[in-house]
Parts: C-alpha cells; sequence; structure tokens
C-alpha cells in the first residue's frame, strides 16, 4: 500500500478541514529543490552534514530494531518511512540497508527531483507528493520513521507531532532531527550560517520555530513513545568536521521507541 505509486501529486485535508503545511515555507524549498544533490549548490554545508548524519543513522538504526549492522542488508523486510524527505538525501542511501523505503513531502518539485535521482542511480526507493496526515489517514504504518528538519518549518507542530506518530507502529522507531532553540543555536545557525558565511540561503530558518528536546518529548508521551537517546550533530570548527556528540545545543537527533 506505501509504494502504490511512485509520485502521487495529491494533497488530502485532515480532520480539521486544513493541512499542517505552511505554504510560504514549501514555497522557498520548492525554488530551491533542484540544488539539493548538487555539491557546491546552495545546500553545499548539508552535504558535509548529511554525510554524518547518514552514517550514524545506518549504525544505528539496524541496532535498534534488533539487526547486525554489518550484514549486507541489515533492515531487510522492515519498512521506512521518510516524512519531508526533501529531495532524498537521506531516503536513498537509507533505502540501501533493504527496508522498502518511502519518502514523502510536501513540495512537489521536491519529489520529482528525488525520484529522478534515485532512477538515475537505480535506487530501490519510492516517494509520494504527500503530508504525513495523508499517510495516517490510508492507516499505513512502518518499523522506522523519519523526520528531519521539518518540524521546525511546520504550520502546527502539536498536529504534525501527531501525524507522524500515528506512522510508527507499536514497538517501532522514530528519529527526530532539529535545531534546538537556544542562544548557541541563533548564533551558529541564523547569524553565522546564513547572514556570515552564506552556508545556506537567508531566510532558510527562524529561530523561534527551533524545538528544544524536551518539547518534543512532551508532544509525543500521550502517544505513547518513549525517548532512546538525544545526540548532537555538530561541527568542530578547527577541522570543519561534523561528528554526532557532544551536547545538543544546536542541531540534534532525538530517537523515540513506540511502545506497544
Amino acid at each position: 500500500m506505501l509504494y502504490k505509486d511512485a509520485v502521487k501529486p495529491a494533497f488530502a485535508a485532515t480532520a480539521e478541514g486544513s493541512s499542517t503545511v505552511d505554504p510560504d515555507e514549501i514555497a522557498r524549498f520548492s525554488r530551491l529543490a533542484e540544488e539539493w544533490w548538487k555539491p557546491d549548490g546552495a545546500f553545499k554545508l548539508v552535504h558535509a552534514f548529511n554525510a554524518a548524519r547518514v552514517r550514524y543513522l545506518c549504525d544505528r538504526l539496524p541496532a535498534l530494531v534488533g539487526r547486525d549492522p554489518l550484514a549486507n542488508l541489515p533492515l531487510a523486510g522492515l519498512e521506512i518511512i521518510d516524512v519531508g524527505c526533501g529531495a532524498g538525501i537521506v531516503t536513498e542511501p537509507l533505502s540501501r540497508l533493504g527496508a522498502k523505503t518511502l519518502g514523502i513531502d510536501a513540495a512537489e518539485r521536491n519529489v520529482l527531483v528525488a525520484a529522478d535521482h534515485a532512477r538515475k542511480q537505480g535506487a530501490d526507493v519510492s516517494y509520494r507528493h504527500a503530508l504525513p496526515e495523508d499517510i495516517a489517514a490510508e492507516n499505513e504504518q512502518a518499523d522506522i520513521v523519519l523526520t528531519l528538519e521539518v518540524v521546525e518549518h511546520v504550520a502546527d507542530l502539536t498536529r504534525f507531532i501527531g501525524h507522524v506518530a500515528a506512522l510508527v507502529r507499536p514497538g517501532g522507531i522514530l528519529v527526530i532531527g532539529t535545531l534546538n532553540r537556544t542562544p548557541i543555536s541563533f548564533v551558529k545557525a541564523i547569524i553565522g550560517a546564513e547572514y556570515i558565511l552564506g552556508w545556506l540561503p537567508r531566510g532558510t530558518h527562524d529561530w523561534r520555530r527551533f524545538v528544544k528536546p524536551a518539547e518534543l518529548q512532551t508532544l509525543l508521551a500521550p502517544h505513547r513513545f518513549m525517548p532512546v537517546e538525544t545526540v548532537a550533530v555538530e561541527l568542530n570548527p578547527l577541522t570543519m568536521r561534523w561528528r554526532i556528540g557532544g551536547r545538543p545545543s544546536t542541531n540534534y537527533l532525538q530517537i523515540y521507541r513506540r511502545m506497544p
């Protein structure tokens, strides 16, 4: 059911009659869709950041579901949904772990770019132009659900988290990647990355929408999610290399397990 359409250009309204999408955010990222896979494009910083994040996930996710990370296809027989997949820079490499992998995004242009890149690379991954509430309305669930660098861009965080939570099977894993709302993150992610160094297009982020780890935990608790770990994704200013570790004062990954 999850994979019946490679690209499905349709949205479904939520039960409340509106969606969790912020149209301004979708328009901004749609304009940048072609930049995602360019190593020296608008998101060149994201590629180095993403490489560290993907290495960590490729090692950690199999262990969390009781699989050997060193196996040829450690997630074979499982299902993954990447919510807010962009052009697939996380979805595509994770699909190579063997799970049936679906990436969904609210920006149709992102999905088209992702599907085209996957086709050229021979990657076994599906994409849909859809929202998490669309997939949840179809009663679809997966063993692993990710939503990376998305929660700080949605119109209604509480409802978005509820829709994403519904996609995780009991006993399954949820991974959220976002930015912590701290003074340090304002200096690094807004002033530094966007205005001084130009690593990201100006206006990519709104610091007021950054989310503290404790806030995510509060939102997920009613859905029977227990925190597993919170790890920072940190840039070493001396080596200019990204690593997993340290205090999550700026970028972080938070992993949860849904209780049966």
